[in-house]
């Protein structure tokens, strides 16, 4: 199959949309793989190739943020950019492949934008109150069946910052949900479990994210799925925090 790409090229402060024809190109492919061939191209004709992130290419990593024809990831539900086969686009397709655009992830060249305001909304979450020594006893620390089942659900997020790219706000609000909820519901996070949250959503304003109106955009193109409820338990943390600390117990 033949596809036409027209891909976003910047290495600056300024960049454009360049158009590409790639002939020959599998429907087994991933979209990934169909870059490498456009890249294995453009090197043998002395251009310089396509920046783009991947690691895993097995949709664990959260690297490969992509936008496609303008959706996060493009037009598969829960997949990412990796795992996203040519089957998806029909011969002779026109597809415009831009990097994520929000105020805090800036482009560093190409597809490749910078993610690391995620680290910095993870280290204001500070650290978890566990006993060291040896492992406990299995079910020593009984964990009811929904929350544990929330907990994963919440933790199963990779970071690729789709609900970013994809949220009007540019808000990051799904992430950071998802980064407090998988500890808060467990009996290890629960300590920090207030604070955590507000310091996270401090953070998270800080670094220029915008806020959440629930437009449900992020949910719509997580790869992992990740419901809009787990924003819900985070505000809810964040405003018990708030209360706990007028009462003077910060740490309730």
């Amino acid at each position: 199959m033949n596809l036409t790409m027209r891909i976003w090229r910047q290495n600056g402060a300024t960049g454009r949309l360049v158009t590409y024809d790639v002939p020959d190109l599998s429907p087994d492919m991933s979209f990934l793989e169909a870059l490498d061939v456009l890249n294995e191209r453009l090197v043998l004709a002395g251009e310089e190739p396509v920046a783009f992130d991947h690691d895993c290419r097995e949709g664990i990593c959260g690297m490969c943020g992509l936008m496609i024809d303008g959706v996060a990831h493009g037009p598969e539900r829960a997949t990412t950019a990796c795992q996203l086969h040519l089957r998806h686009f029909s011969d002779g397709d026109t597809v415009t492949v831009e990097p994520w655009r929000a105020t805090p992830f800036p482009v560093i060249r190409d597809l490749v934008v910078d993610r690391s305001a995620f680290d910095r909304i993870v280290e204001a979450g500070g650290y978890v109150s566990v006993s060291t020594g040896s492992a406990p006893d299995a079910h020593a620390l009984p964990v009811p069946k929904p929350d544990a089942d929330a907990a994963f659900e919440a933790a199963a997020c990779i970071g690729c910052g789709a609900c970013v790219a994809a949220c009007p706000n540019g808000s990051a609000m799904l992430f950071t949900a998802a980064k407090v909820t998988h500890l808060g519901l467990l009996p290890q996070g629960r300590p920090e479990r207030g604070t955590r949250a507000s310091d996270m959503l401090a953070a998270h304003d800080d670094l220029g994210f915008g806020g959440c109106t629930n437009t449900g955009e992020c949910t719509a193109v997580c790869p992992k799925g990740i419901p809009l409820s787990t924003i819900t338990r985070f505000n809810a943390d964040v405003l018990r925090a708030a209360r706990s600390f007028s009462q003077g117990d910060k740490r309730r």
